[in-house]
């Protein structure tokens, strides 16, 4: 697969206590804003971008992401994902993302909008080596559909793959097909329409951390479901349901808040564009 929409290179280092950009490469319906510093942490932040508003019929992106030692940095996207009907080929994106030991990297895109006849393929691989830390959040969204169908996309389909020194420590694989699978029942969506995600790998994770986590989400008052699953690495992973993009993101936001205070030892920015 060599013909994409839009390629992003970016390749990042600690230089005097501050991280900032070593290469930096983007062409066709992908960019990325400059970087924002937010305190004196030294830690960067990047807003990716797909200038075209959406992706389309036969769209297909490529993101290479690493961070050398010592660097730390947020990706956040500049406004939702959103996929649109394609008849006749998927969109697709992939991203492949390098930590060396002592990087820190959130991954934090906005919601994903899977529009009627939407068929949309993403696959996240992630190199990981001990000592980096990575969390990564997602939320799916049901876009509106003129027959107000609460699950009118065609395909969802999220692959993520982390390796620890080489080795495979997650594979966690989503596939909405609404038309083949019940997704109002059991094992599935439940009765909600919104799914949020968050996967998180590092050293520092204990047992007491994930019972202050659980905690938190618990003091949300909307109705929601969610779960937390210890990982073969050291890490966790969190499954969030809901009925709106709201409650998802403000459970994912105090975790993140807490992982950030006690992982990087500063309070995260907000990065939200509304």
């Amino acid at each position: 697969m060599t013909d994409w929409t839009g390629t992003l290179s970016l390749d990042l280092e600690e230089r005097k206590g501050k991280t900032v950009a070593k290469r930096v490469y983007f062409q066709g319906a992908l960019k990325v804003m400059r970087p924002i510093y937010f305190d004196d942490s030294g830690q960067v932040c990047y807003y990716l971008l797909n200038p075209g508003g959406g992706y389309l019929d036969g769209d297909r992106y490529k993101m290479e992401i690493s961070a050398d030692e010592g660097s730390k940095v947020t990706l956040t996207t500049q406004s939702a994902t959103k996929v649109y009907k394609t008849p006749k080929g998927y969109a697709y994106q992939e991203t492949q993302i390098h930590l060396q030991k002592g990087s820190y990297l959130e991954y934090l895109p906005d919601p994903l909008i899977a529009y009627e006849n939407a068929h949309y393929k993403q696959k996240n691989v992630v190199h990981m080596e001990s000592g980096a830390t990575f969390i990564y959040t997602d939320i799916l969204t049901p876009g509106w559909s003129p027959e107000g169908k609460k699950f009118s996309y065609n395909t969802i389909q999220l692959v993520t793959e982390v390796y620890l020194n080489g080795k495979l420590g997650v594979f966690d694989h989503i596939k909405l097909m609404p038309e083949q699978q019940t997704l109002s029942g059991l094992g599935f969506m439940e009765g909600y329409t919104h799914l949020g995600s968050m996967i998180a790998v590092s050293e520092y994770t204990n047992n007491s951390l994930l019972d202050e986590l659980y905690e938190v989400i618990q003091i949300e008052e909307s109705s929601f479901k969610f779960g937390i699953s210890k990982l073969a690495v050291p890490g966790f992973s969190i499954r969030i349901l809901a009925n709106s993009t709201q409650v998802i993101e403000r459970i994912l936001d105090q975790c993140q808040k807490i992982l950030s205070e006690k992982w990087n030892n500063r309070t995260p920015s907000f990065l939200r564009k509304y």
